[in-house]
């Protein structure tokens, strides 16, 4: 038998060499998988950067209020008699003018025609008396009669002349009693439904007794009532005195409302009325707003919303509250320098204006401050700043990309005919 040797010999060294191979092409799999999740790890995080705004602010301070009708009108009957017409619906609109009732006319006419009448006669009678008192003078210059016939004849066109103003006086009642038998709307407002109906007897009575028809209310414009505390009216009158805001006894002061499912305050008006003294029950002073009211939006009854000047004009930085981080009981902001590092800035924040919040002390003009990505960056590190206008925050035209690589902000599309 013959043996090879050198096929034996070389087999294994073959083997050998080719699990080194493998080993090798494992290990280089493993560190490249590896390679990719590093380079990741020392890339800086992307966030996004916005300067603030500087303008000039008004603060506002809420109430809640109640709105109030300026004219509210109970109508009533004004003559006896039955109910002839009701010429509207429960609920409507009116016109001031407008003919609601009619009370039966017909005893009131024959009244008026009847004064009217006695008018005429009261005229003849004059007329008669002052051509006696002309004949009595020519007949006096001729010594043909007395002077105490003279003064009678003098003292019946007297007579006649006060009877004559005085059924001139009663045509006046009688034609205004025939007036009253057409109830018409004092005001422009809406009516509420009617008490009384055709056929039922109403009348005027005396001392308010008189029979309530109905009632109406006007509509535009309205009022709104607030309560004021009296630390807030303490405030504005020493605004008043370092002339920052006028008060609002000397002067209309803005005024802004919104009702329930309302936002922004869309209802502008101002003060007109404020109570000289404060109600000692309740420790508020009570003011009053006016507001148009063309549309009927806002009715007597209804809870709102309202604001007025809290402040005078003054200086101010606005951001985003997404911008605006907590740490512990400090506001703070994270603010990007010019070498891309996050810097720490404590925040005083103020009141939320326009949609942004002011910032009062902590924050200059020319700061890139983060508005998005501030929970994954702290100071001293490096960051990728993408930068986007904070106005476009406030209007809600930037919004976050849902690409997970960024999270960034990114300005919306501008729709067809949407504004900036």
């Amino acid at each position: 038998m013959v043996v090879n040797f050198q096929e034996r010999s070389t087999r294994p060294a073959f083997l050998a060499g080719l699990a080194a191979c493998f080993i090798a092409i494992l290990a280089g799999c493993d560190s490249s998988s590896n390679a990719k999740p590093a380079n990741q790890a020392l890339s800086a995080p992307v966030v996004t950067v916005s300067q603030p705004i500087a303008k000039d602010v008004v603060e506002w301070d809420e109430y809640t209020g109640r709105l109030e009708v300026v004219q509210a009108v109970e109508i009533r009957a004004r003559v006896n008699g039955y109910i002839t017409q009701v010429n509207f619906k429960d609920g409507a609109k009116v016109k001031k003018g407008d003919l609601l009732y009619v009370i039966d006319p017909r005893p009131y006419a024959a009244e008026r025609d009847r004064t009217a009448a006695e008018v005429d006669r009261s005229r003849a009678q004059l007329e008669l008396a002052k051509n006696d008192l002309a004949r009595a003078e020519r007949l006096l210059n001729s010594h043909f009669i007395s002077e105490a016939e003279y003064d009678t004849r003098s003292k019946v066109v007297r007579q006649q002349e006060a009877a004559l103003r005085s059924a001139e006086a009663s045509l006046q009642v009688a034609k205004l009693n025939v007036e009253f038998t057409q109830v018409r709307a004092p005001i422009d407002g809406v009516i509420s439904r009617t008490l009384k109906t055709v056929g039922n007897l109403v009348n005027s009575g005396n001392s308010g007794e008189a029979t309530l028809l109905t009632y109406m209310g006007s509509i535009d414009p309205i009022y709104v009532y607030i309560d004021a505390d009296e630390q807030s009216v303490l405030k504005y009158r020493r605004l008043a005195r370092e002339g920052l805001r006028e008060s609002a006894r000397y002067g209309p002061i803005p005024m802004e409302l919104e009702l329930a499912d309302e936002k922004n305050f869309p209802h502008k008006g101002f003060t007109d009325f404020v109570e000289p003294r404060l109600d000692p029950t309740t420790g508020t002073v009570k003011a009053r707003g006016v507001f148009p009211n063309p549309d009927d939006q806002l009715s007597p009854g209804f809870f709102a919303r309202v604001r007025v000047h809290g402040s005078g004009t003054y200086p101010a930085l606005l951001v985003s509250d997404a911008a605006i981080g907590v740490d512990q009981e400090k506001k703070f902001v994270l603010v990007v320098n010019g070498d891309n590092m996050v810097e720490y800035r404590a925040v005083k924040p103020g009141p939320f204006i326009d949609g942004l919040r002011v910032i009062k002390q902590g924050l200059k003009p020319d700061e890139w401050v983060i508005v998005n990505g501030l929970q994954r960056v702290q100071p001293g590190v490096k960051v990728n700043p993408e930068k986007v206008d904070m106005a476009s925050l406030a209007k809600g035209t930037a919004v976050i990309s849902n690409a997970p690589d960024s999270e960034k902000l990114q300005p919306r599309k501008k729709e067809a005919g949407a504004g900036q």
